[in-house]
C-alpha cells in the first residue's frame, strides 16, 4: 500500500503541509507526484482538491488515515522542477504554497471542469460519466498514448470550430433524384459529385442553409466539426524571416551568452541597438542543440510587432501567453508546451512557469519593468523565478533593458552578473534622437491647453512632411478631478480616499482603485454653486483638444479604456503602421517595444506624472520611462526628436533623460539609495494590515510591529507603521510596516509567525499581505 503526501487546496496556514492519504489499491500503479487528486479533508470529509507532492511506499499507521477519493489526472499536470520551485517560492514570497502550485497552472485546471477522452478511432467519452474502473482503465490508455485529453470549459464558445462537408457514399448521392425545378439542389448534386469525396469547408460553399439541410436529412452528406487552432491561423499568416547580420558589439554579446550558458547576463543596449536580434540568435543557438527557451516581455509591450518577430523565425515552434488569451486558448497553449510540440514559450509574467523541459536559456527583456512583480498572492518577481529555472536547468540567463533596474546594474558591477554592453543603434543610418526640455511655468500665462508652441509647432512642421508623432500622457480619462469653484469641494469616492476621474466618453466620474462609477453632478453636493469645473489632463481630454487645434491630423488613442476589447491593441497598432493616423496618442503602454520607421516625433505632454510620489523608486521609473518613449523616435533613416514638456525642468531625472546619460544616473540615484538605506543595499520586505475599522486596524499593526522587532535583530530597521499614501480603498484602511535588512536569519520565521496571528478567530477580518521586495508604495 502507498501512501501519498498531499497539499490541500484551503489556503490556510494551518493547512499550509503535505497531509498524508492513503492510496487505494486500484490508484497504486497510477498516481505520481504532480497530480491532482479528490480527497477528503476536516472532520466534515468533504472533498476538496489537492496536489500530490510525494508518493511513499507504505511508511506509516494507515488505520488512521483517510483514502483519496479520485484522481483527477491521468498523467502528472506539474512537473518534479515545478513541485521544488513552489518550495523554494515559500521561503521568499510568503503566500501558501497551494497558492504558488495553482500559480504555475493554467485556470482551466483550477477549476472544475471535465475532461474529453479522444481515442484514436475518433470515439469519445467525458471523464464525469465513466465508472472508476472505466477511468483506472483510460488513465492507462493515457499513459500508452492510446487516448489523448482535452478540458472541457462548461460553456464552449471558446473553441474555434470550422464545419466540414463530404459525401459518405458517391452512388448513393449519383443515384438519387432531384427535380428539374429545383434548380440550386441539382447545381450542388453536381458540384458535390465533381469533388468526388473531397471535404469543403461549409463557410466556401455559395448554398443556403436550406438546401443543404435538405441533402443531410437525405443521408447524402455528412457534416463534421473539426477544433481550429487560432494560433495556427495566425501563424501561416505571418511571413517567415531570416537571420539578420550582426553588428560587432552584437556578435560579441552573442558569442560570451553561448559559451558560458550556466551564467546571468545583463545586456545594456541603449534603444534600437538591436537587443531583440540577439535575442533570437540566441534562442536559435539553443534550439539547435535540442534545448528550449523562454523569452518573457512586459506585458504592456507584448504587442503583435514583437510576438510576431518570433513567429516569423520559429514558425510554430512558438507558443504565447499572455493576459489577452481566454481560458481555452491559455489551456491549448499551455498543453502545445508540455506536449513539447513547443520550444520557445514567449510571454508576459506567468509564462515564467511554463512546463518546459531541457531549459537552455531564459530572456527577460525590460528586465527594469515594476510588472514582472505580481501584485496578488503569491506575489513573486518572474527575475527571482528565472534565476531559480536558470539554476534548476543550468541553464544561461539573459536579463536586457536600455535603462537597467539598479538592482541589477549594481550585481552586474560586483561580478555577480556579466555585463554585455550595446551602444551603437543597429541601424547605423539611426542616430539617437535629440532631446529638448520645454519649461511650462514659461507657458502658463495660457491655461486652456496641454500644449507648448514649441510642441504644436513640431506637430504641424511633421504633418506636413507625412512623417508620424507618438505623444504620451501617463493618465487616462478626461481631467484628474471635478471641483466647485465657489466651496473648493472635490467629488471624491466613496469607498476610497482619491478623487474621482471624469470620463467623457460615458459621462461619469469613475474611481480608478475599486471601479466605482457616478454621474457628473451639475451642481456642487456640498454648497449646491453651479460653479463644477474640471482640473487636470487625461488622454481623452488632450485627444478633444487636438481635434480642435489639428482638426487635419488623424488621430488613435490608446490607454486602458480604448483597449478593453479583444485584439484592441492590435487593431490600433495595425491601424497607425499602415499611416491610418498622423498621431499615436496614449498612456505609458506606448512608450514600450514600439518599432515605426515613420514615426519622427515623440512629445511627453506632462513628465511631471508619477516624478513626485512618495516612493524611493519614483525618479528611476520616470527616466526609465521617459528613456523608453525617447527611443521610439527616429528608428530608421529620419532623424528623431524628442520634445519633453515639464514643470520641474532642473530635476535630476529630466536632465539625464536629455543627456541620455544612464550611467550618471545610476551613480547618483545609488548614492541617493546608500544614503537612505534602500535597495540595492539593503533588502526590505512590506508588510500590509487592511481592515474595515481603522482604530483596529491601528492597533493589530502596532501589535505586528512589536512582534517583528521581538524576533528581529537590531541591525533589521523597522519603518512604521504608518498610514499607506492613499490610506482607504475598498472600504478598508490601510497601514504599513517596512523592514529593511542586509542579513537577517529569523525573519522567515518572524513573518510565518505574522501569518499565523491572521488565523486567530479574532482576527478573521483583518488581511495581512507580506511583500518581499515591494515594487510599489503608493
Amino acid at each position: 500500500m502507498k501512501i501519498a503526501k498531499v497539499i490541500v487546496d484551503v489556503p490556510l496556514m494551518q493547512t499550509d503541509k503535505a497531509f498524508s492519504y492513503a492510496v487505494g489499491q486500484e490508484f497504486s500503479e497510477l498516481i505520481e507526484p504532480g497530480m491532482r487528486v479528490h480527497l477528503p479533508f476536516g472532520t466534515g470529509n468533504r472533498l476538496v482538491q489537492g496536489i500530490v507532492v510525494e508518493v511513499l511506499e507504505q511508511s506509516e499507521q494507515l488505520e488512521n488515515l483517510k483514502t483519496i477519493a479520485e484522481l483527477l489526472d491521468p498523467e502528472p499536470v506539474l512537473t518534479p522542477e515545478q513541485l521544488w520551485l513552489a518550495d523554494e517560492m515559500r521561503h521568499s514570497v510568503f503566500s501558501y504554497k497551494i497558492s504558488c502550485l495553482k500559480a504555475m497552472l493554467p485556470n482551466l485546471l483550477n477549476s472544475n471542469y471535465d475532461k474529453l477522452l479522444r481515442a484514436s478511432d475518433g470515439s469519445s467519452s467525458k471523464w464525469s460519466e465513466l465508472t472508476e474502473a472505466q477511468k483506472i482503465a483510460s488513465a492507462k490508455a493515457v499513459r500508452a498514448g492510446e487516448i489523448s485529453i482535452e478540458y472541457l470549459a462548461k460553456s464552449k464558445e471558446n473553441r474555434k470550430i470550422e464545419k466540414y462537408l463530404s459525401v459518405p457514399d458517391l452512388d448513393k448521392l449519383a443515384q438519387f433524384e432531384i427535380e428539374k425545378r429545383a434548380k440550386k439542389r441539382l447545381e450542388l448534386k453536381y458540384f458535390l459529385l465533381r469533388l468526388n469525396q473531397e471535404k469543403i469547408a461549409l463557410k466556401t460553399l455559395d448554398f443556403s442553409t436550406q438546401i443543404i439541410k435538405f441533402f443531410v436529412e437525405h443521408d447524402l452528406v455528412k457534416i463534421e466539426e473539426v477544433e481550429i487552432s487560432r494560433t495556427k491561423e495566425k501563424f501561416a499568416a505571418i511571413q517567415s524571416d531570416q537571420a539578420k547580420q550582426l553588428n560587432a558589439e552584437q556578435t560579441q554579446a552573442f558569442e560570451k551568452i553561448i559559451h558560458n550558458p550556466e551564467r546571468t547576463f545583463l545586456l545594456e543596449g541603449i534603444t534600437g541597438s538591436g537587443k531583440t536580434e540577439v535575442y533570437l540568435q540566441t534562442i536559435d543557438h539553443f534550439l539547435k542543440k535540442g534545448q528550449t527557451a523562454i523569452m518573457l516581455v512586459p506585458e504592456i509591450s507584448l504587442t503583435p510587432q514583437i510576438t510576431n518577430r518570433f513567429i516569423a523565425r520559429f514558425g510554430d515552434k512558438v507558443a504565447i501567453m499572455h493576459s489577452g488569451l481566454s481560458d481555452g486558448e491559455k489551456y491549448d497553449e499551455w498543453r502545445k508546451i508540455k506536449s513539447g510540440q513547443a520550444q520557445v514559450v514567449v510571454g508576459a509574467r506567468s509564462a515564467i512557469f511554463a512546463p518546459v523541459e531541457n531549459l537552455g536559456i531564459i530572456i527577460i527583456d525590460e528586465e527594469h519593468e515594476s510588472s514582472y512583480k505580481q501584485d496578488s498572492s503569491p506575489r513573486y518577481h518572474a527575475r527571482d523565478i528565472a534565476l531559480l529555472r536558470a539554476k534548476w536547468h543550468g541553464a544561461a540567463l539573459l536579463l536586457g533593458s536600455a535603462t537597467p533596474s539598479l538592482e541589477s546594474r549594481a550585481r552586474a558591477m560586483r561580478g555577480v552578473y556579466d555585463l554585455l554592453l550595446l551602444t551603437k543603434r543597429a541601424n547605423e543610418a539611426a542616430i539617437l534622437p535629440e532631446i529638448q526640455v520645454v519649461d511650462m511655468r514659461q507657458e502658463i500665462s495660457d491655461q486652456s491647453t496641454n500644449f507648448s508652441q514649441t510642441l504644436l509647432q513640431k506637430i504641424k512642421e511633421k504633418i506636413e512632411k507625412n512623417e508620424q508623432i507618438i505623444l504620451m500622457l501617463n493618465r487616462r480619462g478626461y481631467s484628474s478631478f471635478v471641483m466647485c469653484r465657489e466651496c473648493g469641494f472635490v467629488v471624491d469616492c466613496p469607498n476610497c480616499d482619491i478623487s474621482l476621474t471624469l470620463h467623457m466618453d460615458t459621462r461619469t466620474l469613475n474611481c480608478h482603485y475599486c471601479g466605482h462609477v457616478q454621474g457628473i453632478p451639475q451642481t456642487c453636493p456640498n454648497c449646491q454653486s453651479r460653479k463644477i469645473r474640471y482640473y487636470g489632463s487625461g488622454t481623452q481630454k488632450v485627444e478633444e483638444e487636438l481635434h480642435k487645434i489639428l482638426p487635419e491630423a488623424r488621430v488613435l488613442r490608446m490607454d486602458v479604456d480604448t483597449t478593453r476589447t479583444k485584439n484592441a491593441h492590435e487593431k490600433i497598432l495595425d491601424k497607425f503602421g499602415k499611416h491610418e493616423a498622423d498621431i499615436l496618442l496614449g498612456t505609458q503602454m506606448i512608450a514600450k517595444g514600439l518599432d515605426f520607421p515613420n514615426v519622427t516625433l515623440v512629445g511627453v505632454i506632462n513628465a511631471d506624472t508619477g516624478l513626485n510620489l512618495p516612493d524611493f523608486r519614483a525618479s528611476e521609473r520616470a527616466f526609465e520611462l521617459l528613456m523608453q518613449v525617447a527611443g521610439r523616435a527616429g528608428r530608421a533613416d529620419k532623424k528623431g526628436e524628442v520634445i519633453i514638456q515639464t514643470f520641474n525642468p532642473n530635476h535630476y531625472a529630466i536632465q539625464l533623460t536629455k543627456a541620455q546619460d544612464y550611467e550618471k544616473f545610476y551613480e547618483k540615484e545609488m548614492a541617493f539609495r546608500k544614503e537612505l538605506s534602500y535597495p540595492p543595499y539593503y533588502f526590505t520586505v512590506q508588510v500590509l494590515i487592511s481592515h474595515q475599522n481603522e482604530e483596529i486596524v491601528i492597533q493589530k499593526a502596532y501589535e505586528i510591529a512589536q512582534l517583528l522587532r521581538q524576533n528581529l535583530t537590531t541591525k533589521a530597521k523597522i519603518l512604521g507603521p504608518t498610514a499607506r499614501p492613499i490610506a482607504r480603498t475598498h472600504n478598508l484602511f490601510h497601514y504599513q510596516i517596512l523592514v529593511k535588512y542586509r542579513f537577517e536569519e529569523q525573519l522567515e520565521n518572524a513573518l510565518n509567525q505574522v501569518l499565523e496571528l491572521t488565523q486567530q478567530r479574532e482576527n478573521k477580518n483583518l488581511r495581512v499581505l507580506i511583500d518581499s521586495e515591494p515594487q510599489n508604495f503608493v
